[in-house]
């Protein structure tokens, strides 16, 4: 699964390297520790241009009954994505990209949990593929939810676990954001595991492990981190 990720790159790389053209309607602070339920910065195609948004972690289907279900969507199986009408619906017309610069795992050992950062090595930002929709409460606010889709691991993450975000290349990030592309099949070939000589993991300190802590603390590798 990906159940947190960062978001600290300044907003002018972020404005360039996803060619957005509302950057001055978003308000960018850096991210260190993103959360479920939170509000995370997406990415669609309008249809004129590649717009920025703010959407909730956890997707609330349109005909959800309640908003609650969304703590248990906050990712979706590239695999089964046709086969299920909570996705299947959106991966034709709802289709975004989640922008990070690394995401978290927690490594099973016999000393217990070790929470990893994973990223590019290069450090680049990367582009997580994403399901979005619209769900009003009867009588009430209308919320705008996402999912970050996942798939196999790749031969860096799977000594850590048996799934990893969708990252898509430059160019799968293009195709996935066409809204003139509503192909299931073509859309799903485009979420394959990335390429994991591209990518490390480094152990950071277990002050992930709160969503409370959001600083820089939490990205620093651990020998270079001071004894908690």
């Amino acid at each position: 699964m990906c159940g947190r990720f960062s978001l600290y790159h300044q907003p002018h790389l972020l404005a360039r390297r996803f060619e957005l053209q509302n950057l001055e309607e978003l308000s960018l602070i850096p991210r260190y520790n993103i959360a479920p339920s939170q509000d995370v910065l997406t990415v669609v195609h309008d249809g004129e241009a590649y717009r920025g948004g703010f959407l909730r972690w956890g997707l609330i289907p349109s005909f959800a009954k309640d908003k609650k279900i969304g703590y248990k969507m906050i990712n979706a199986r590239a695999e089964t994505l046709h086969e299920k009408p909570s996705f299947s619906r959106l991966l034709s017309r709802r289709r975004c990209v989640i922008p990070a610069d690394g995401f978290f795992e927690w490594q099973k050992t016999d000393h217990g949990k070790i929470p990893l950062h994973i990223k590019r090595k290069d450090g680049d930002l990367f582009a997580m593929a994403g399901l979005w929709d619209r769900w009003q409460e009867p009588g009430g606010d209308v919320i705008t939810s996402c999912t970050i889709i996942t798939t196999a691991p790749n031969a860096l993450m799977a000594p850590i676990h048996n799934r990893m975000p969708a990252m898509l290349d430059t160019s799968g990030e293009k195709v996935w954001l066409d809204r003139n592309v509503t192909d299931h099949q073509e859309l799903q070939n485009l979420l394959q595991p990335f390429e994991d000589s591209l990518m490390k993991a480094e152990q950071v300190s277990e002050r992930v492990n709160s969503p409370k802590h959001d600083t820089p603390e939490c990205i620093i590798p651990v020998t270079q981190n001071e004894s908690d």
